[in-house]
């Protein structure tokens, strides 16, 4: 049975990597099952036996991607009651990370028409997770949480986007460590210095 398992892993698996490597190099409608089959290195009968269609093995691709989303966006404070953003850990942060590993597909998500309500799902997920398990009783009564929110979540999804916009120029780590320093920086930062312009003298 085990070894059954492994077996369904491995060629959902290599079909779904096919539909990432296909979608980078055309539009999803002009990919035919015949080209995922021949990118995986399988038989049209092994498509068919664990998808019908080439849309259900793109909603479970971005199913798993989603999920494992929330693993990592959770990371830090699975099991702790509550965490404060000044123990926060580059080991703890796992989200740059997942980003990282499925670096294809989110690249392939900037540019492909049928990935283009994922990204909404991104920010819903992001938004739902931090609503609900985020605690406000620190936040003053005079700052809307939803508005807060949407702050926090589009900050983070700006990070992400411009990172595989740019390549992943910097590594996971790095991101992480910005990310940390950034979070720190602004929960201490009491107030906006604007430099005043000097005036011009007559």
């Amino acid at each position: 049975m085990m070894k059954n398992d492994r077996r369904i892993h491995k060629s959902k698996k290599g079909l779904k990597d096919a539909l990432i490597t296909l979608m980078a190099e055309k539009e999803f409608e002009k990919i035919t099952v015949t080209d995922l089959v021949q990118k995986a290195d399988l038989n049209r009968g092994t498509f068919y036996k664990h998808f019908q269609t080439k849309e259900e093995l793109l909603e479970e691709l971005t199913n798993d991607i989603l999920d494992d989303l929330i693993r990592s966006y959770r990371e830090p404070y699975i099991g702790i009651g509550k965490l404060h953003i000044e123990n926060l850990t580059t080991s703890s942060v796992k989200i740059f990370e997942h980003v990282y590993q499925y670096g294809s597909f989110y690249s392939v998500m900037i540019h492909s028409h049928a990935l283009s309500g994922f990204q909404d799902k991104i920010i819903s997920v992001l938004t739902q997770l931090s609503y609900d398990e985020i605690g406000f009783d620190h936040i003053p009564n005079a700052i809307n949480h939803e508005l807060l929110t949407n702050y926090h979540v589009y900050g983070l999804y700006g990070l992400i986007i411009s990172w595989v916009k740019g390549g992943f120029k910097y590594s996971p780590t790095h991101m992480t460590e910005q990310l940390i320093e950034m979070l720190n920086y602004t929960s201490k930062l009491p107030i906006v210095n604007i430099k005043q312009k000097e005036e011009r003298k007559p």
